[in-house]
């Protein structure tokens, strides 16, 4: 049966979804995520999109996927935004580039680089794509609470998972293996995919959104001669970020 007045991607209507929404990009972790609310309820499914909705200190909140990179990312952002949210902890995955981030390790995202197409159709690269304050306050609080290993500090985001994995290969090689030197240089933690057109839409739209990442494994160390193996269990990045949302919901009720 065909839902009426929904959201054209998301197919989420008014009601349905929390002003503090988790959007991690795997469909996938959706369930795993949904897992720590209170009474939570499958919403829609469509595309890349998975929403469920439950509550979390008898606030109403909501997680939904995003898919990968920063177009579909962008759309749930402003979908969400549409039916009321006003609050994104993307949890996500990121490989590591600075020496210091080691696979299992989580990274809190205070700014990314915006190495991506989405956020430029929002803002003039001028613009950076910045964390907002609370969000990022609260995912390192819930970092310090959880007493796990966290780094904070900028992220690069791009278009391409094979330009970062094989950017030797490409045509514009010479303009990959650059950048990915200043990245180095300049101590950026890790490399991702969403949260420079997160950060960016949101600042459009006047909400406020965050971001922690997983750490799967770090090509630098590896290059290194390190040997750690690679970490494909998301489960802390989900706890820090269900933790985050807890601390915003405390937050906001003592500042009302």
């Amino acid at each position: 049966m065909e839902r009426k007045n929904v959201q054209y991607h998301i197919q989420c209507a008014e009601g349905e979804v929390g002003k503090y929404v988790i959007i991690p990009g795997d469909p996938g972790r959706c369930e795993k995520i949904a897992k720590y609310f209170d009474n939570p309820v499958l919403v829609a499914q469509n595309r890349e999109y998975t929403t469920y909705t439950g509550t979390l200190l008898g606030e109403k909140v909501s997680v939904c996927s995003t898919g990968i990179g920063g177009p579909s990312a962008s759309i749930a952002v402003e979908e969400l935004t549409a039916l009321g949210a006003d609050t994104f902890v993307r949890v996500g995955t990121c490989g590591g580039i600075n020496m210091k981030v080691l696979a299992d390790d989580c990274v809190i995202a205070s700014g990314a680089v915006r190495m991506e197409g989405t956020s430029r159709e929002y803002a003039p690269i001028e613009f950076p794509a910045v964390a907002d304050y609370e969000v990022l306050t609260a995912l390192v609080e819930g970092a310090k609470r959880l007493g796990l290993r966290w780094h904070a500090g900028v992220v690069q985001c791009k278009d391409s998972f094979y330009g970062q994995h094989s950017p030797s290969r490409m045509p514009v090689s010479y303009e990959l293996l650059n950048k990915w030197e200043a990245w180095k240089r300049l101590g950026v933690l890790g490399s991702e995919m969403e949260s420079a057109a997160v950060f960016t839409v949101a600042a459009a739209l006047g909400v406020r959104a965050g971001s922690v990442f997983h750490v799967v494994w770090n090509q630098e160390r590896k290059a290194a001669g390190f040997h750690e193996p690679d970490a494909f269990d998301t489960e802390k990045a989900i706890r820090i970020g269900i933790e985050a949302v807890k601390i915003l919901i405390e937050r906001d009720r003592v500042a009302k």
